[in-house]
This record gives structure tokens, C-alpha cells and sequence, in this order.
């Protein structure tokens, strides 16, 4: 049991969702908590489809979509920790074709803090696999022309940023490798994610819970295998870099341990503590995201800032809707999978919490549950 938790609240947050699950909200799920280093707390619920057969179980491999964002987040700061790149790099000077108009003056900056003025595209367009990055790049490259000024309004990127990110750590990198073998080599190997991969590797395929997109997510996502309409998470040699990660719960508590760690785990150190100090600043200030703008304009929600770091979501100060709950301290950092999967950290409570679902919810229904799960564990904090 991780110290400094009421195991009485974190049982309530168990039984919070079974409820969640017995009222057909989604199929199941696998939650982690940890504290301060101490031993996590793990709960599973339910099962992995519609017809329950499989039941879910703590090291449950699941695709975690956006929260894939991380780990492309995590190789840029270890760029700019080895002096390949800077914040204010130009995109165009590592990628010379990324030229031409507004976006030549786009920086890594501007690509982590979701405030590049490019388009929130989420697919090549219909019928068009997503599933091989060296397919991907020459189109994003076609695709990627600014909708506004760099700096100018914040809106989530959920496909180009981490596109343009990924290719250019891997020009900069001097073994040349794949960002599959560099995500794997700089992330999943020293973090001891054992579990962890881009794409579904083989030896996991067997435990992988196939998503179920019920209808939420407004994008194919198709792969040259023709698994179905959303087979690209299903392909074994899948390199997306800013959707196509598979993990567990177990895997992602401890990429949240390093944060709230300060960079280190268990002896590895992944980045520095000063990369981690800069990027969880509230960046974009009182701007909207405009993505979750739109999404909350249609449920009658007020607007409320983004609050975006480098690479991070933010808590941030204000009273409203957000899938780190109500509770956390404004510092609180992570990522989100559509209607899936959260990961966060509370730094000033050396709190972190995972959860990863079966049957994706509508994002809008994501974050209120996110935001009620979050703050049941926030109260699990002694």
C-alpha cells in the first residue's frame, strides 16, 4: 500500500468505477496510484469488449493514443539536454522542405506549447493509411501550412506537431535510427517500460486490448494490413509517433514516478530536472485551446485557459472542467488518450495517478469522468 494514501477512498475510487462500468459507460478499466516512490496501488475492473468475455487484468496492454505524445515530448527534451536542438530552433533549419510562408518561422517552441498556427488535422484525408511514418511525412509536409501566425492562438495538434518532432529527432540523431528503435532505446528500455512499444509488438499481441472507438472518435484510422477502419492500431510495425504507443498502467505509473522524480528512475536519468522545470510553466497564459473550446461551446461549458507547458497539460489556476480534476494543485502535469487513458502528476502532493479504459468514451464524457476519477484520488492523498 503507497504511503500517505487512504486505502478507504481508493477503494470508493475501485467501486466508483465498477458503477461506471455496471452502467454501460464503458466496458472496463485498470487504475495505478502512487505516492512519494512507495509501492504503487493497482485496481482492474471489468473487461476489454462489449462481450466481456476477457476479463481485464493489471498488465492489460492497451493503445494509448495521444498519450503517445509523451514519449516524442520526452526525445525533444532530450535533444535540447544534448544540445542538438534549442526551444528556439526553427523547424525549417533541421527540415529544410518544412519552408515557405508562415511556417518557416514555426519553432520547437511553438510545436510544444500547441501554438504553431498549423491545422488540428487528425488524418491524411479518406482512405489513406496512417499506419507508415515514411508514407506520413512527405504528406504532413504538404499539408502543414499555417491557419494563422505562430504564437498567435493555441490549438491542440493532434497529428502534424509530433510528426515534424519525431522526424527531426531522428535526422539529428547520429546513430540514424528509426523512431521506432529510438522511442524504444531513449524511453521504454531505461524506464524499465517492458511493456511499451510503438506499434503492437509481437510478443505482446496476445494481451493487446483491441480499441473500441464506439462511434466517439470522428477519423478512420486505417493500416495496410486492412484490419478494419481502425486497424492502424492493431499493425505490428505501426510508427506513429504522435498516437501509435501501446502500454500498461504498471509501464506508464513509471514514466509519472521519473517525472515526479525529477527526471530519474531507479538510477536512469531521462531528462533534466531543468528541462522539467521549464516545461510544466503555464505558457499560453489565458488563451483558449481552441480544439476543447469548440468541444465545450457544444455542451454549454464555460471557456477556460489551456494550459499548456512544454509538451504538457497543465491544472493550472482556475475552476473548470479538466480531466486533472478540480483538486490538483496548479502544477499538476500529464497527458490524455481520447476517451481512453489519462496519466498525471501532482508535484506538490508527489502524487501520480494512471488509468487506462476499454470502449472510448466521447471526450467531452471523458474529461467529466477524468475529472470526478481525478479528484476521488487527489482526496486518497493524506
Amino acid at each position: 500500500m503507497p504511503a500517505g494514501l487512504d486505502i478507504e477512498q481508493l477503494n470508493g475510487l475501485k467501486a466508483a468505477v465498477e458503477a461506471d462500468v455496471a452502467r454501460g459507460g464503458y466496458y472496463g478499466a485498470v487504475l495505478g496510484v502512487a505516492r512519494a516512490g512507495s509501492p504503487p496501488w493497482f485496481a482492474t475492473v471489468g473487461a476489454a469488449d462489449a462481450k466481456g468475455g476477457r476479463k481485464l487484468a493489471e498488465d492489460s496492454i492497451f493503445s494509448i493514443f495521444s498519450i503517445t505524445k509523451a514519449f516524442t515530448n520526452l526525445m525533444v527534451f532530450q535533444a535540447i539536454d544534448q544540445g542538438r536542438l534549442a526551444l528556439t530552433t526553427r523547424v525549417s533549419e533541421v527540415i529544410p522542405e518544412f519552408s515557405g510562408g508562415l511556417r518557416q518561422s514555426i519553432t520547437f517552441y511553438h510545436l510544444l506549447t500547441q501554438s504553431s498556427g498549423l491545422p488540428a488535422v487528425f488524418t491524411l484525408g479518406p482512405g489513406k493509411c496512417i499506419d507508415r511514418f515514411d508514407e506520413v511525412l512527405p504528406q504532413v509536409l504538404e499539408l502543414a501550412h499555417c491557419e494563422c501566425p505562430p504564437g498567435e492562438r493555441v490549438t491542440y495538434s493532434p497529428m502534424i506537431a509530433h510528426v515534424l518532432m519525431a522526424e527531426s529527432v531522428r535526422r539529428l540523431d547520429p546513430g540514424k535510427r528509426s523512431i521506432r528503435q529510438l522511442m524504444a532505446d531513449q524511453v521504454f528500455t531505461p524506464l524499465g517500460m517492458k511493456d511499451s512499444a510503438l506499434g503492437v509488438r509481437s510478443d505482446l499481441r496476445d494481451r493487446h486490448v483491441v480499441p473500441d472507438l464506439r462511434g466517439n472518435v470522428p477519423a478512420q484510422h486505417l493500416g495496410h494490413s486492412n484490419y478494419g477502419p481502425d486497424g492502424a492500431f492493431e499493425e505490428e510495425h505501426a510508427e506513429m509517433p504522435w498516437v501509435g504507443a501501446i502500454s500498461t498502467v504498471p509501464d506508464l505509473l513509471r514514466y509519472a514516478q521519473m517525472l515526479q522524480a525529477g527526471g530519474r528512475l531507479e538510477g536512469a536519468r531521462l531528462v533534466s530536472r531543468a528541462m522539467l522545470d521549464q516545461a510544466t510553466i503555464n505558457r499560453t497564459g489565458e488563451k483558449p485551446n481552441e480544439l476543447l473550446r469548440q468541444l465545450g461551446y457544444s455542451r454549454g461549458w464555460e471557456q477556460s485557459p489551456a494550459y499548456i507547458g512544454l509538451g504538457f497539460f497543465l491544472r493550472g489556476e482556475v475552476v473548470c472542467r479538466h480531466q486533472f480534476g478540480t483538486l490538483a494543485s496548479p502544477r499538476t502535469h500529464g497527458h490524455q488518450g481520447a476517451g481512453s487513458g489519462v496519466v498525471w502528476v501532482d508535484p506538490a502532493r508527489e502524487l501520480c495517478f494512471a488509468m487506462l479504459s476499454a470502449g472510448v468514451l466521447h471526450e467531452a464524457d471523458n474529461i467529466e469522468r477524468f475529472q470526478r476519477l481525478s479528484d476521488m484520488v487527489l482526496a486518497a492523498a493524506e
